[in-house]
């Protein structure tokens, strides 16, 4: 999802105010948010911040399981009631934060 404009804090602190812990991928070193659903690593909801020109985007999706190291199978829904209701949580914390 696009968030567009500015707002009163930067992404990272913002995906940190909607309960999102930040994780540094020791393979990849890449940097995601992750916000679990339970008491284990999983199910959880991942997601990945990319700029944009406008503002930034949260490309989100909710993690079921652990990826399979044999097959590399993700088990990522991207989609769906329960994504679509994160996304809505999100911006319900975001929105209001938007300067000018």
């Amino acid at each position: 999802m696009l968030f567009p404009d500015r707002y009163s804090d930067n992404p990272r602190n913002l995906m940190l105010r909607c309960g999102y812990a930040e994780r540094l991928d020791p393979n990849t070193a890449k940097v995601s948010y992750v916000r679990r659903l339970g008491e284990g690593f999983y199910p959880r909801f991942h997601a990945y911040l990319e700029d944009h020109k406008d503002g930034f985007v949260v490309a989100l999706h909710l993690d079921q399981k652990k990826t399979s190291l044999a097959g590399n199978q993700h088990g990522g829904e991207y989609g769906g009631e329960a994504v679509k209701n994160e996304i809505m949580r999100i911006a319900s914390i975001i929105v209001p934060l938007r300067v000018g």
